[in-house]
């Protein structure tokens, strides 16, 4: 017998699939009104195949995705949240970019393996032109920035305490689910997401359905290439895990420069636990970061090592209740004071 971590392992992409597709089709949306209906009574009411989606309901089940008893369904306890569209912590658009965009490129894990990354890559796109590459991958990268970070971000907002900052500049803050969390948490504060141009219609959009007004505010740019707009709060959320050790000093160095005194950093990222041991989710994203990105997933110690080297002092780490969480870094009121 096939020990159970190793079979969950061998069978998960039939989970992953599984759940994209009864997304799709409304087999989620259907079982939040509809708790314990059989394959029958849900077939009929999405007007779908009943031996194929008893099938998928059994896949579901068996991963412990569904609770099935006497061939009837209900979602698993503390699943609802993830797979409702209606939840700030909706998952399935974090689902639709893993099958629409990271799957096609574990084919490259082979040649990094012979040749190195370096090698492998050489012809290939710069991440984000690979990722930005049409109107369709935009949406779905956004979305899924949008569903692994939104809910989380309403913690790290009051985590790192706003209350005296006046203007937040989020770089590469994509559709905005931090500025919109530290919006809603602290009236007096603005906030302008720094990113590539493609994004600007997608914060424009979350802008008006979180009635925020201009007091989210859109800056397009390459933040390589141009400076950073001033602030008193510059926020990296799943940026620096996209870049070399190199790319991330020269970025928090700008940042530093850009940063008005008395100001301060938030990093907000997945953190490895100290020996690199885990957590599960930080090590899979770690894997994708070497294949999407340029990047890596990091302790908090290197993290704060990054922080002082560009300058920034009294580092300190603040955990969120989820995957991602926040590295503050302050900038002195003078440099005599650093």
């Amino acid at each position: 017998m096939i020990p159970a971590n190793l079979e969950r392992a061998v069978y998960g992409m039939y989970a992953t699939h599984a759940l994209r597709v009864a997304d799709r089709h409304g087999v989620f949306g259907h079982l939040t009104r509809h708790s314990g209906d059989s394959a029958e009574k849900i077939a009929a009411a999405l007007a779908a195949d009943e031996d194929t989606l008893e099938r998928l309901l059994l896949v579901l089940s068996s991963f412990g995705v569904l609770d099935a008893e006497g061939g009837r369904y209900a979602l698993a306890a503390g699943v609802r949240p993830y797979i409702d569209r209606d939840d700030p912590r909706y998952l399935m658009g974090f689902v639709e970019h893993l099958i629409g965009d990271t799957a096609d490129q574990f084919g490259r894990l082979s040649g990094y393996l012979h040749a190195g990354k370096a090698e492998t890559d050489r012809d290939a796109p710069a991440p984000f032109d690979a990722l930005y590459r049409d109107e369709e991958s935009v949406g779905r990268f956004l979305n899924a920035m949008w569903s692994l970070s939104h809910h989380v971000s309403h913690e790290l907002a009051a985590l790192a305490d706003l209350s005296d900052c006046r203007q937040l500049i989020d770089v590469g803050g994509a559709s905005g689910p931090f500025s919109v969390a530290a919006l809603h948490a602290f009236p007096q504060l603005r906030s302008t997401v720094f990113d590539l141009p493609q994004v600007g219609p997608y914060l424009a959009a979350r802008a008006t359905e979180h009635k925020l007004g201009d007091r989210l505010d859109f800056a397009a740019g390459d933040f390589f290439r141009a400076p950073l707009p001033a602030g008193d709060c510059f926020a990296f959320g799943y940026i620096l895990s996209d870049w070399d050790d190199e790319t991330c000093a020269a970025l928090l160095r700008k940042a530093y420069e850009a940063c008005l005194p008395g100001g301060r950093i938030l990093i907000m990222e997945r953190l490895f636990d100290d020996d690199r041991g885990g957590p599960l989710a930080t090590a899979v994203m770690n894997l994708s970061m070497h294949f999407e990105t340029r990047g890596r997933h990091r302790t908090a110690a290197e993290y704060l090592d990054l922080l002082r080297h560009a300058g920034f002092a009294d580092g300190t780490v603040r955990r969120s209740s989820g995957d991602k969480h926040l590295i503050i870094g302050w900038r002195a009121e003078s440099e005599s004071e650093r």
